[in-house]
Protein backbone atom coordinates (compact mmCIF):
# COMPACT_ATOMS: atom_id res chain seq x y z
CA UNK A 1 0.00 0.00 0.00
CA UNK A 2 1.56 3.22 -1.10
CA UNK A 3 1.88 5.64 2.37
CA UNK A 4 2.38 9.50 1.88
CA UNK A 5 5.85 10.29 0.39
CA UNK A 6 4.92 7.90 -2.74
CA UNK A 7 1.62 9.79 -3.18
CA UNK A 8 3.25 13.12 -3.03
CA UNK A 9 5.83 11.62 -5.43
CA UNK A 10 3.29 10.70 -7.72
CA UNK A 11 1.12 13.73 -7.75
CA UNK A 12 4.37 15.73 -8.18
CA UNK A 13 5.04 13.65 -11.46
CA UNK A 14 2.00 14.31 -13.00
CA UNK A 15 1.14 17.61 -11.97
CA UNK A 16 3.40 18.98 -14.89
CA UNK A 17 1.43 17.14 -17.63
CA UNK A 18 -1.92 17.91 -16.19
CA UNK A 19 -2.27 21.35 -14.51
CA UNK A 20 -3.37 23.84 -16.92
CA UNK A 21 -4.85 21.31 -19.46
CA UNK A 22 -8.26 20.54 -20.95
CA UNK A 23 -10.16 16.99 -20.80
CA UNK A 24 -10.61 16.55 -24.50
CA UNK A 25 -12.18 12.99 -22.98
CA UNK A 26 -12.70 10.83 -20.86
CA UNK A 27 -12.78 7.16 -20.79
CA UNK A 28 -14.11 4.57 -18.40
CA UNK A 29 -13.83 1.02 -19.34
CA UNK A 30 -15.58 -0.26 -16.00
CA UNK A 31 -17.54 2.02 -14.09
CA UNK A 32 -16.55 0.56 -10.49
CA UNK A 33 -13.10 -0.21 -9.17
CA UNK A 34 -13.26 -0.45 -5.07
CA UNK A 35 -16.54 1.71 -5.39
CA UNK A 36 -18.57 2.74 -7.82
CA UNK A 37 -17.80 5.75 -10.28
CA UNK A 38 -20.51 8.30 -10.05
CA UNK A 39 -22.94 7.51 -13.72
CA UNK A 40 -22.17 11.08 -14.55
CA UNK A 41 -18.48 11.36 -14.09
CA UNK A 42 -17.38 11.13 -17.66
CA UNK A 43 -19.42 14.11 -18.15
CA UNK A 44 -18.36 16.64 -15.28
CA UNK A 45 -14.64 15.66 -16.79
CA UNK A 46 -15.06 15.89 -20.30
CA UNK A 47 -14.15 19.91 -21.52
CA UNK A 48 -12.90 20.94 -18.45
CA UNK A 49 -9.47 22.82 -17.12
CA UNK A 50 -7.13 21.36 -14.62
CA UNK A 51 -6.62 24.24 -12.37
CA UNK A 52 -4.20 21.91 -9.69
CA UNK A 53 -3.44 19.43 -8.02
CA UNK A 54 -3.59 18.61 -4.68
CA UNK A 55 -3.09 15.26 -1.96
CA UNK A 56 -4.92 14.81 0.95
CA UNK A 57 -3.48 12.10 3.11
CA UNK A 58 -3.04 9.73 0.78
CA UNK A 59 -5.23 10.41 -1.80
CA UNK A 60 -4.56 12.45 -5.00
CA UNK A 61 -7.07 15.54 -5.77
CA UNK A 62 -7.56 17.12 -9.03
CA UNK A 63 -8.97 20.44 -8.99
CA UNK A 64 -11.08 21.30 -11.72
CA UNK A 65 -12.49 24.90 -13.47
CA UNK A 66 -15.86 23.65 -12.15
CA UNK A 67 -15.52 23.99 -8.83
CA UNK A 68 -15.67 19.56 -8.98
CA UNK A 69 -12.53 17.70 -7.35
CA UNK A 70 -10.99 14.16 -8.71
CA UNK A 71 -10.53 12.26 -5.73
CA UNK A 72 -7.52 9.23 -7.06
CA UNK A 73 -6.77 6.87 -4.22
CA UNK A 74 -3.81 4.61 -5.65
CA UNK A 75 -4.83 1.47 -3.35
CA UNK A 76 -2.61 -1.72 -3.44
CA UNK A 77 -2.22 -2.11 -7.05
CA UNK A 78 -2.99 0.98 -8.47
CA UNK A 79 -0.43 2.62 -11.14
CA UNK A 80 -1.45 6.01 -13.52
CA UNK A 81 0.67 6.20 -17.01
CA UNK A 82 1.03 9.53 -18.69
CA UNK A 83 1.44 8.81 -22.43
CA UNK A 84 2.51 5.51 -21.82
CA UNK A 85 5.29 6.13 -19.12
CA UNK A 86 5.36 4.79 -16.02
CA UNK A 87 4.15 7.41 -13.25
CA UNK A 88 3.26 5.85 -10.28
CA UNK A 89 3.22 2.29 -9.84
CA UNK A 90 2.33 -0.13 -6.77
CA UNK A 91 2.00 -3.63 -7.70
CA UNK A 92 3.21 -7.32 -7.21
CA UNK A 93 3.58 -7.54 -10.95
CA UNK A 94 5.84 -6.31 -13.66
CA UNK A 95 4.65 -5.20 -16.80
CA UNK A 96 1.53 -3.20 -17.08
CA UNK A 97 -1.56 -5.00 -18.82
CA UNK A 98 -3.53 -3.47 -21.15
CA UNK A 99 -6.92 -5.33 -19.35
CA UNK A 100 -6.63 -3.10 -16.39
CA UNK A 101 -6.50 -0.02 -18.42
CA UNK A 102 -9.71 1.10 -16.06
CA UNK A 103 -9.81 4.68 -16.96
CA UNK A 104 -8.50 6.96 -19.58
CA UNK A 105 -8.14 10.77 -19.70
CA UNK A 106 -6.79 12.67 -22.92
CA UNK A 107 -5.67 15.97 -22.65
CA UNK A 108 -5.61 19.18 -24.85
CA UNK A 109 -1.76 19.16 -24.78
CA UNK A 110 -1.79 15.59 -26.55
CA UNK A 111 -0.91 13.53 -23.09
CA UNK A 112 -3.24 10.64 -21.79
CA UNK A 113 -3.28 9.88 -18.19
CA UNK A 114 -4.52 6.05 -17.59
CA UNK A 115 -5.53 4.62 -14.59
CA UNK A 116 -4.40 1.13 -14.27
CA UNK A 117 -5.21 -1.02 -11.23
CA UNK A 118 -5.06 -4.74 -11.47
CA UNK A 119 -6.41 -5.84 -8.30
CA UNK A 120 -8.91 -3.06 -7.97
CA UNK A 121 -8.65 -1.67 -4.99
CA UNK A 122 -7.89 1.50 -6.08
CA UNK A 123 -10.47 4.43 -6.29
CA UNK A 124 -11.90 7.33 -8.06
CA UNK A 125 -14.96 9.75 -7.21
CA UNK A 126 -15.61 13.56 -8.40
CA UNK A 127 -17.71 15.85 -6.19
CA UNK A 128 -17.83 19.99 -6.11
CA UNK A 129 -15.41 21.17 -3.72
CA UNK A 130 -17.90 22.61 -1.38
CA UNK A 131 -18.74 19.10 -0.13
CA UNK A 132 -15.14 17.83 -0.12
CA UNK A 133 -15.08 18.17 3.74
CA UNK A 134 -17.83 16.02 3.89
CA UNK A 135 -16.51 13.37 2.07
CA UNK A 136 -16.60 9.84 3.41
CA UNK A 137 -13.00 9.38 2.74
CA UNK A 138 -12.13 12.79 4.10
CA UNK A 139 -14.60 13.87 6.55
CA UNK A 140 -12.62 11.72 9.16
CA UNK A 141 -9.14 12.79 8.63
CA UNK A 142 -6.95 14.40 11.17
CA UNK A 143 -4.45 16.98 10.10
CA UNK A 144 -1.99 17.02 7.74
CA UNK A 145 1.63 15.63 9.07
CA UNK A 146 3.44 18.31 7.36
CA UNK A 147 0.71 20.98 8.02
CA UNK A 148 0.79 23.58 10.56
CA UNK A 149 -2.72 21.85 12.61
CA UNK A 150 -0.19 19.47 14.19
CA UNK A 151 1.66 20.37 16.70
CA UNK A 152 3.08 19.46 20.66
CA UNK A 153 -0.39 20.18 22.08
CA UNK A 154 -2.36 18.50 19.25
CA UNK A 155 -0.53 15.08 20.37
CA UNK A 156 -0.38 15.58 23.71
CA UNK A 157 -4.29 16.46 23.97
CA UNK A 158 -4.81 12.58 21.71
CA UNK A 159 -2.46 10.73 23.60
CA UNK A 160 -3.94 11.86 27.05
CA UNK A 161 -5.45 8.62 28.50
CA UNK A 162 -5.13 6.72 25.32
CA UNK A 163 -4.70 3.06 25.70
CA UNK A 164 -3.57 2.64 22.30
CA UNK A 165 -0.41 0.99 21.43
CA UNK A 166 1.56 3.81 19.98
CA UNK A 167 2.42 2.31 16.53
CA UNK A 168 -1.09 1.60 16.50
CA UNK A 169 -2.10 5.30 17.45
CA UNK A 170 -0.09 6.87 14.46
CA UNK A 171 -1.54 4.52 12.35
CA UNK A 172 -4.72 5.99 13.32
CA UNK A 173 -5.72 8.58 9.78
CA UNK A 174 -8.14 10.32 12.67
CA UNK A 175 -5.54 11.26 14.41
CA UNK A 176 -3.15 11.97 11.79
CA UNK A 177 -3.63 11.67 8.36
CA UNK A 178 -1.42 9.93 5.71
CA UNK A 179 1.12 8.03 8.12
CA UNK A 180 1.64 4.35 7.16
CA UNK A 181 3.39 1.13 8.38
CA UNK A 182 6.99 1.98 7.09
CA UNK A 183 7.43 5.23 8.37
CA UNK A 184 5.52 4.77 11.34
CA UNK A 185 8.32 2.47 12.43
CA UNK A 186 11.32 5.01 11.28
CA UNK A 187 9.61 7.81 13.54
CA UNK A 188 9.34 5.98 16.75
CA UNK A 189 12.83 4.89 16.10
CA UNK A 190 13.85 8.27 15.96
CA UNK A 191 12.03 9.05 18.84
CA UNK A 192 13.34 6.72 20.93
CA UNK A 193 9.58 5.55 21.34
CA UNK A 194 8.38 1.79 21.79
CA UNK A 195 5.78 0.81 19.26
CA UNK A 196 3.96 -1.16 22.11
CA UNK A 197 4.28 1.66 24.76
CA UNK A 198 0.66 3.15 25.33
CA UNK A 199 -0.40 6.77 23.48
CA UNK A 200 -1.24 7.75 27.30
CA UNK A 201 2.01 6.56 28.96
CA UNK A 202 4.60 8.06 26.83
CA UNK A 203 6.42 10.12 28.86
CA UNK A 204 6.13 14.20 28.50
CA UNK A 205 9.61 14.40 27.58
CA UNK A 206 9.60 12.73 24.73
CA UNK A 207 5.97 13.80 23.49
CA UNK A 208 8.17 17.02 21.57
CA UNK A 209 10.43 14.59 19.63
CA UNK A 210 7.14 13.53 17.42
CA UNK A 211 5.97 16.35 15.48
CA UNK A 212 9.65 16.98 13.94
CA UNK A 213 10.66 13.52 13.74
CA UNK A 214 7.33 12.84 11.86
CA UNK A 215 8.38 15.75 9.34
CA UNK A 216 11.79 14.63 9.48
CA UNK A 217 11.22 11.39 8.38
CA UNK A 218 8.41 12.12 5.39
CA UNK A 219 10.41 14.80 4.22
CA UNK A 220 13.12 12.84 3.62
CA UNK A 221 11.75 10.37 2.16
CA UNK A 222 9.81 12.47 -0.18
CA UNK A 223 13.15 13.60 -1.28
CA UNK A 224 14.29 10.88 -2.07
CA UNK A 225 11.47 10.10 -4.29
CA UNK A 226 9.69 7.20 -1.67
CA UNK A 227 10.75 3.99 -0.82
CA UNK A 228 10.73 1.26 -3.65
CA UNK A 229 10.21 -2.06 -1.94
CA UNK A 230 9.15 -3.70 -4.73
CA UNK A 231 8.28 -1.81 -8.37
CA UNK A 232 6.98 1.20 -6.97
CA UNK A 233 8.59 4.03 -8.92
CA UNK A 234 8.72 7.72 -10.00
CA UNK A 235 6.94 10.14 -12.53
CA UNK A 236 10.36 9.89 -14.39
CA UNK A 237 10.63 5.83 -14.03
CA UNK A 238 13.24 5.91 -11.63
CA UNK A 239 13.41 4.03 -8.65
CA UNK A 240 12.74 5.71 -5.14
CA UNK A 241 15.53 5.09 -2.77
CA UNK A 242 14.39 5.85 0.79
CA UNK A 243 14.47 1.98 1.98
CA UNK A 244 18.84 2.54 1.43
CA UNK A 245 17.79 4.69 4.56
CA UNK A 246 16.11 3.06 6.81
CA UNK A 247 16.96 2.67 10.39
CA UNK A 248 14.08 0.54 11.98
CA UNK A 249 12.15 -1.03 9.30
CA UNK A 250 12.95 -3.81 7.29
CA UNK A 251 16.67 -4.56 9.43
CA UNK A 252 15.99 -7.38 11.58
CA UNK A 253 18.81 -8.74 13.59
CA UNK A 254 20.60 -5.82 12.59
CA UNK A 255 22.80 -3.40 15.04
CA UNK A 256 20.52 -0.69 16.15
CA UNK A 257 21.81 2.81 14.44
CA UNK A 258 21.58 5.03 17.91
CA UNK A 259 24.63 6.09 19.08
CA UNK A 260 25.90 4.03 22.03
CA UNK A 261 23.33 2.11 22.24
CA UNK A 262 24.31 -1.64 21.28
CA UNK A 263 20.82 -3.24 20.53
CA UNK A 264 19.73 -5.42 18.08
CA UNK A 265 16.55 -4.43 15.54
CA UNK A 266 14.01 -6.74 16.37
CA UNK A 267 10.48 -7.83 14.36
CA UNK A 268 7.40 -8.20 16.23
CA UNK A 269 3.56 -8.68 15.04
CA UNK A 270 1.38 -5.81 15.53
CA UNK A 271 -2.36 -6.37 14.30
CA UNK A 272 -1.09 -8.35 11.61
CA UNK A 273 1.37 -6.29 10.31
CA UNK A 274 5.27 -6.12 11.31
CA UNK A 275 6.61 -3.50 13.42
CA UNK A 276 10.56 -3.24 13.43
CA UNK A 277 12.47 -1.52 16.55
CA UNK A 278 15.05 -1.81 19.01
CA UNK A 279 13.73 -3.17 22.42
CA UNK A 280 17.17 -1.83 24.12
CA UNK A 281 16.37 2.24 23.41
CA UNK A 282 13.08 2.48 22.29
CA UNK A 283 11.26 2.52 25.52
Amino acid sequence: MPELPEVETVKRGIAPYLEGATITAARFNRMDLRWPFPTDIAIRLTGQVVTGLRRRAKYILIDLASGDVVLIHLGMSGRILIGGDLAGEFTHDTGVLPQHNHVELETSSGIKLTFNDPRRFGAMDVFHRSKEADHFLIRTLGPEPLGNELSDAYLASRMMGRRTPMKAFLLDQRNIAGLGNIYVSEILWRCQISPRRLAGNVPKTKVPRLVPAIRDVLTDAIDAGGSSLRDYRQADGALGYFQHRFNAYDREGQPCGHENCGGTIRRIVQSARSTFYCPLCQR
